[in-house]
C-alpha cells in the first residue's frame, strides 16, 4: 500500500520488501488515511471492474492481490482505525488490451509529438477492451481505437496519433516534447464525450462501491487539466470533502502555480521541486540549507502542498530517478514531519525497505518522528535558520498540546544554537527525542544551548513531557 494522512501520508515502492504489517502499526505511526500502491492499483484494474488488464475473469476472480470483497474488506478496516484510503487514478492511458484492429494513424517525433513522420496509413494497435467474461456486470462499455488518441505499437515500436473526426492530442497538457499528452500504451482520449461519461462511472464506483475517500490522480501532466477540473467538480458536488492529490512531475513553481489556478484549487499537488531540493541537498556539501524550500510550492501555497523526500518514482533503477542520499534522509523527513506547512508523505520504501536497491529503510527513525510530529509538533512556528549548514525551529504548540518541540538540523560539523524557548521553562530539563544528546537545563531567561551532530538532527521537548 502507499499510506497516507491528512497529518502525512506514506507511499510504496515500485518493488516493495515484502515486509507485512499490521493496521494498527500504521494507526501507532500517525497514519491517518492511506493510498492504494501502483502494484495494487494495476492489479484492481485487471479484475476487470474498471476495465483494463489481463486476467481472464472467465477463469479467475481474483488478481494476484486478492479479490474485490478482500478489497473492500480492508478499506473497510482501515476505516475503522480512522484512517482514510485514496485510490491511485490513472485516466491517461489503458494497457493489455483483448484484441488488436486496423485503423489509421500517423507517426509522430517522439521528441515532438506536433511533428508528423509520413504520411496517415493504416495500422494494426492493441485498442479493443471487451471485457469477454465481465458479462457487463459492472459496465458494457468497449473500449475502441476511436475512444483513444495514440498509440506505441505497429508491429514496429514509435508513437502514432490516431487519426479521426475532432481527433488530436489534449491541447491542455504540459508542453514538453511539443505535446505531452501521449506517455505509454493506448492513449486515452478524455474529449470524447463517451469516454468522459465512463470515466465517471468509474469513479462513482470507487467512491460507492469500494468506499474510497480521495483520488490520487497519476501523470497529470499527461492528461487534460478541463478534464481532471470538470470530474473534480463533479465528484465534489456528489461528495463535499473528497481529497484530491495530483502528481504533476515538473520541478518549476510556475507550471504547477498556473495547474493549480487552472483547475480553480481542487486538487493539491506532490511537491517535486521539494524533493529535488532535498535530492540536490544530499548530493551537495555546500548547499545552503537556508534555501531548502525556495521555489517548493509549500512555500508558496502550504494548504496545497503535498511534501515528501522519495517514492517509487525516484527511487533507484526508475525513469524518474532522483534519490535523496542516505545520511540526508533523516534530516529531509524532519524538514516535513516536524514542519509546520504541508501534507507530508512517508515513503513506505524507507520504512520497510526495498530488496531490489539493497536498501533497509529508516523504520526506527521515522517512528520517532512520527511519534514527536503527533504528540508535539504542533501551533506556530519560529525559524532559526543560523548559517548556511546550521538550522533549526521551534514549535510552539497550541491549547491541546501545550508542548514546545525544538528541531536543529546541521549538514556539516557537530554544531549548537541557543533558542528561547519562554520563561515558563527556566531550570527545567529539555530532553533529545532522537537519543543522540545528553538533556540540557534551561537558563534564567528561558534559553537553552541546543547541540547536533555532524550531518544529523536532534529533536527537544521538555524532560517531563517526554517521559
Amino acid at each position: 500500500m502507499e499510506f497516507a494522512s491528512r497529518r502525512n501520508l506514506i507511499s510504496k515502492p515500485e518493488k516493495p520488501s515484502g515486509k507485512t504489517f499490521k493496521i494498527g502499526d500504521h494507526k501507532r505511526m500517525d497514519a491517518t488515511s492511506s493510498e492504494r500502491d501502483q502494484q495494487f492499483r494495476r492489479r484492481l484494474w485487471q479484475l476487470r471492474f474498471l476495465g483494463s488488464g489481463r486476467v481472464r475473469p472467465e477463469r479467475h476472480r481474483r488478481t494476484k492481490y486478492g479479490t474485490k470483497e478482500e478489497l473492500v474488506l480492508s478499506i473497510n478496516a482501515l476505516h475503522e482505525h480512522k484512517i482514510e484510503v485514496y485510490a491511485d487514478m490513472v485516466f491517461n492511458h489503458k494497457g493489455g488490451a483483448d484484441f488488436k484492429e486496423t485503423f489509421k494513424a500517423v507517426r509522430v517525433n517522439p521528441q515532438n509529438r506536433t511533428e508528423e513522420v509520413g504520411e496517415a496509413h493504416d495500422i494494426e494497435g492493441w485498442t479493443v477492451f471487451s471485457f469477454p467474461g465481465r458479462g457487463g456486470k459492472y459496465s458494457n462499455f468497449e473500449w475502441r481505437f476511436f475512444y483513444f488518441n495514440g498509440v506505441d505499437y505497429d508491429e514496429k515500436s514509435g508513437i502514432f496519433r490516431i487519426i479521426g473526426e475532432n481527433k488530436n492530442w489534449s491541447a491542455d497538457t504540459d508542453s514538453e516534447l511539443g505535446n505531452f499528452d501521449y506517455l505509454m500504451g493506448a492513449n486515452i482520449d478524455s474529449a470524447h464525450p463517451d469516454v468522459v461519461t465512463e470515466l465517471q462511472k468509474v469513479s462513482d464506483f470507487m467512491i460507492d462501491q469500494l468506499h474510497y475517500d480521495g483520488f490520487r490522480y497519476d501523470a497529470l501532466k499527461h492528461v487534460s487539466r478541463e478534464f481532471i477540473e470538470n470530474l473534480s467538480k463533479a465528484i465534489s458536488d456528489k461528495h463535499p470533502g473528497f481529497y484530491f492529490v495530483g502528481e504533476y512531475w515538473k520541478d518549476d513553481l510556475g507550471t504547477i502555480d498556473y495547474y493549480l489556478e487552472q483547475t480553480d484549487y481542487l486538487i493539491n499537488l506532490f511537491d517535486v521541486a521539494l524533493h529535488y531540493n532535498f535530492h540536490e541537498a544530499s548530493k551537495n556539501s555546500e548547499f545552503d540549507m537556508r534555501k531548502i524550500y525556495e521555489g517548493s510550492l509549500v512555500s508558496e501555497k502550504p494548504q496545497k502542498a503535498v511534501t515528501f523526500v522519495d517514492n517509487h518514482d525516484s527511487q533507484p533503477g526508475q525513469s524518474l530517478e532522483s534519490w535523496v542520499e542516505s545520511w540526508f534522509k533523516v534530516i529531509a523527513y524532519s524538514l516535513i514531519l516536524l514542519r509546520k506547512d504541508g501534507y507530508p508523505c512517508v515513503f513506505w520504501g524507507d520504512s520497510a525497505g526495498i530488496n531490489e536497491n539493497k536498501y533497509t529503510g529508516i523504520a526506527p527513525q521515522l517512528e520517532a518522528m512520527l511519534m514527536a510530529r503527533q504528540v508535539y509538533a504542533w501551533g506556530e512556528q519560529d525559524d532559526y535558520f543560523a548559517n548556511q549548514k546550521l538550522i533549526g525551529w521551534i514549535r510552539h504548540g497550541d491549547a491541546d498540546h501545550p508542548n514546545k518541540l525544538v528541531v536543529l538540523i546541521s549538514t556539516g560539523d557537530a554544531g549548537e544554537l541557543t533558542f528561547f524557548v519562554g520563561k515558563e521553562y527556566v531550570n527545567k530539563t529539555y530532553k533529545d527525542l532522537s537519543g543522540k544528546n545528553q538533556p540540557i537545563t534551561i537558563d534564567g531567561d528561558g534559553n537553552g544551548i541546543f547541540t547536533v551532530a555532524p550531518g544529523s538532527v536532534t529533536y527537544w521537548v521538555a524532560g517531563e513531557e517526554a517521559d
